[in-house]
């Protein structure tokens, strides 16, 4: 048991209360102390019966049965896999905005969810995009992949290399929260080459700080 509790531990801070939430909710629903009919987003009970806690439990919920015990065991292992890469790899050092990337994108898929009137249970599975590789929704897999996009474009391509507007950025308060720490290598938030060319081009006086490159979260 001391191994499982050191395992648990050194998995990352986010990425930590995601797995265990995936775990225990499914398991209430299970064991039957809250009915799975509670847990997942039906947009007729949120909207008109005002069940607000459904986009939450939908996040975590997964309606675990013989027939999908297996699928289910896969998806937590892709979500423990992928979220950890991600915390470690392109946010490490930057909880916040880890944090509020996944609110972006939780945010979308809800909106979505109750537009097109799907009872969702799934969610956690659509942020990370990985049901059409093990055998799960098209649908859910293109609006995973879509706001994933979208959040990348808004974030990222859009401001930095089309020159546009910062549509979105992490609140402040997310970084009192959890402050990012110095020394973290990531993939996200290095203006891309064309712009750093032309901050290069520019010379001396007078330049933008473009090219000198940032990290989301350093004040």
């Amino acid at each position: 048991m001391s191994d499982i509790g050191d395992w648990f531990r050194s998995i990352p801070a986010i990425t930590r209360y995601w797995f265990a939430a995936t775990v225990a909710v499914p398991l209430v629903g299970k064991l039957g102390l809250i009915s799975p009919a509670y847990l997942f987003l039906w947009p007729e009970a949120f909207l008109y019966r005002f069940q607000i806690w459904r986009p939450i439990t939908a996040t975590f919920y997964f309606p675990v049965g013989p027939g999908t015990g297996f699928l289910y065991l896969v998806n937590l292992y892709f979500l423990y896999q992928y979220s950890t890469r991600l915390e470690t790899g392109a946010f490490d050092g930057r909880p916040a905005d880890y944090l509020f990337m996944l609110l972006f994108n939780w945010i979308c898929i809800v909106i979505t969810g109750l537009a097109m009137d799907m009872q969702a249970c799934y969610l956690p599975w659509v942020i990370l995009g990985f049901n059409y590789i093990i055998g799960g929704s098209v649908i859910n897999e293109l609006i995973g992949n879509l706001v994933g996009h979208l959040y990348f474009f808004l974030m990222f391509r859009y401001p930095m290399d089309l020159g546009g507007r910062n549509f979105l950025s992490t609140p402040q308060f997310l970084y009192r929260w959890l402050p990012s720490r110095r020394g973290g290598v990531s993939g996200f938030g290095v203006p891309p080459a064309s712009m750093r060319r032309a901050a290069d081009q520019n010379g001396g006086g007078g330049r933008h700080n473009w090219g000198q490159g940032f990290r989301l979260g350093d004040q």
